[in-house]
């Protein structure tokens, strides 16, 4: 590589990037943020990175949007992207059976497998709110304290917004085991249910509670970005333990990319519904419709390092609230030990 290329590099060190983003500066002056996306020369190889998403999920759309514009290999990052399937259980095994290095989840999907002893890393935020809690008009609910004695459809017992929401109703002096009742339904048909009468409240992941929320004229009574959410990231990226103990340095830039990515997602909500629309072709789902949900998430909420800890650390109270996690369980002392802490 010539002087004059190596000049071409980003003024910013990858630790600086990392530092201004965990304390909330924008990564606009990498020249993403001005709507440039450009791959400077890199030193070395690209390191291989197999990152594993679901990508039907409106919030994975940042991921798959910034490899097709070239985010991460502008990190020295050759990402390519593995198809996990849409639950918790399929994103840990593709990461236990080797099929992917690393993935994006849900707090609520990874805790427990990682309490029990699954050997991965988590170590950045992506975003904050992708679950909403959806009351129908014929309910009457219109508050969290109308939700009591209420039936809540979800798409399976124990599945996030389950557990999401049974968090929002413990701290709302609701029981979530005996004051409402939990319905199972397909995962297609979770709004559908609601309508009919067979539930009184949706509990749903976007995009598919935006499209029941506005198909149905429902009323959102929660989601994970405000009240008890306020300011907690829901999705974060974990590495398989090996694989970040070998490639630490790629971690480190897949970090990067990540903070990076979603910091041009919360800017231009148009462009990655755009691509998301003409790529994936979701059903039901217009550009308008996609622009709102990528647009209203908390795309700057992409906490690391010390930050980190505090959110799982959060999480983990929460979840021993509700009994997922065990109650012997220290959650600062789980948080240090699940977390890696990038920016030390």
């Amino acid at each position: 590589m010539t002087t004059s290329q190596s000049s071409t590099r980003t003024a910013l060190s990858r630790r600086r990037v990392l530092k201004l983003a965990a304390a909330g500066g924008a990564v606009a002056s990498t020249g993403i943020a001005a709507g440039k996306v450009f791959a400077p020369a890199i030193a070395a190889p690209a390191a291989k990175v197999r990152l594993a998403w679901t990508e039907v999920a409106a919030c994975h759309s940042p991921l798959g949007f910034g490899v097709a514009k070239g985010i991460y290999a502008k990190h020295g990052v050759d990402v390519e992207l593995f198809y996990q399937g849409a639950s918790g259980q399929t994103l840990i095994q593709a990461l236990a059976t080797g099929k992917a290095d690393a993935g994006a989840g849900l707090i609520g999907d990874w805790l427990k497998p990682l309490e029990q002893g699954f050997d991965v890393k988590l170590f950045v935020g992506s975003h904050g709110g992708c679950q909403r809690l959806l009351a129908s008009e014929a309910s009457g609910v219109k508050d969290l304290a109308g939700v009591k004695g209420k039936t809540i459809a979800t798409y399976g017992i124990g599945a996030p917004p389950q557990v999401a929401f049974q968090v929002t109703l413990a701290k709302a002096g609701i029981d979530p085991e005996k004051d409402v009742t939990w319905k199972a339904v397909p995962f297609e048909l979770v709004g559908d249910a609601v309508n009919r009468g067979d539930a009184d409240i949706a509990a749903h992941l976007d995009p598919w509670a935006y499209s029941i929320e506005k198909k149905f004229g429902f009323t959102k009574i929660a989601d994970t970005q405000t009240g008890v959410y306020e300011g907690h990231t829901c999705c974060v990226l974990g590495a398989n333990g090996p694989f970040y103990e070998a490639n630490k340095d790629a971690i480190r830039r897949l970090a990067e990319a990540n903070i990076e990515v979603h910091e041009y997602t919360a800017n231009h909500p148009d462009e990655v519904a755009d691509w998301y629309l003409k790529e994936l072709k979701p059903a039901g789902l217009s550009f308008e419709d996609l622009k709102a949900v990528i647009g209203g998430l908390v795309a700057h909420n992409h906490p690391i390092g010390p930050q980190l800890v505090e959110q799982i650390q959060r999480s983990a109270e929460d979840l021993k609230l509700v009994k997922v996690l065990d109650a012997s369980t220290d959650p600062k002392a789980f948080a240090e030990r699940i977390t890696v802490n990038l920016l030390a």
